[in-house]
């Protein structure tokens, strides 16, 4: 890209980048999904049985059910979904940092891959936490204000959207400190503002927390 006179890029640029990046990264996560989905398919592979294990134990039958024919097949494409943002979040993470850079110093850029490696790490880290241990204890949780006039019959199409939005969510919770990082390098927050607010952060983190608990 050409940059002005000032040695900044014009704002058209800047729209151009953010286009080639995004599509960089959208192209990344739609291979890796291919990818994934390809792999889940294999009928030796009982992807289904592995991610539904949180669950069947709770449910009344063993099994979940559903409810239209192309269900199979879109449960599939949500788990290559989820599979596919992980395996490609180093591109995008990568083209994320890439449209950033410009703006930082010599020294900050030298941070890229080590960036990179611990984005990734973390965000795998989040989704194996989601799925692992944070999915079961809410459906346990969740599943103890049944009542008796209610019966649990959770389709196959819900349990699945649920689960790829909790593992992503946590996967996403995790880079906190690459965002905070990141704002830190661009001078949009310093140590000073954040030791000021900490007070507040630990009460507002506990209510929220105690909320959602």
């Amino acid at each position: 890209m050409t940059n002005g006179p000032s040695g900044e890029m014009p704002f058209l640029d800047h729209l151009e980048e953010l286009r080639y990046r995004l599509l960089w990264a959208v192209g990344a996560l739609f291979v890796a999904m291919m990818l994934s989905f390809a792999v889940i398919m294999r009928p030796s592979l009982d992807a289904i049985g592995f991610f539904a294990a949180p669950i069947l134990p709770l449910l009344p039958s063993g099994k979940l059910i559903y409810t239209h024919p192309v269900d199979p097949v879109t449960i599939r494409l949500k788990i290559a979904f989820g599979f596919g943002f992980v395996l490609s979040s180093p591109v995008i993470i990568y083209q994320v940092w890439a449209f950033l850079s410009p703006a930082l110093h010599k020294h900050e850029k030298k941070l890229v891959l080590p960036v990179i490696f611990g984005a990734t790490l973390l965000f795998a880290s989040g989704v194996f936490i989601g799925w692992r241990w944070v999915l079961p204890i809410m459906l346990d949780v969740l599943g103890n204000f049944q009542a008796e006039s209610m019966a649990m019959m959770i389709t196959a199409k819900e349990y699945f959207s649920f689960m790829v939005t909790i593992c992503l969510a946590f996967g996403g919770i995790m880079q906190l400190p690459i965002v905070i990082m990141a704002l830190t390098a661009l001078g949009l927050v310093t140590p000073q503002a954040m030791s000021k607010v900490r007070r507040h952060a630990v009460v507002g983190s506990v209510l929220i927390s105690a909320i959602i608990t």
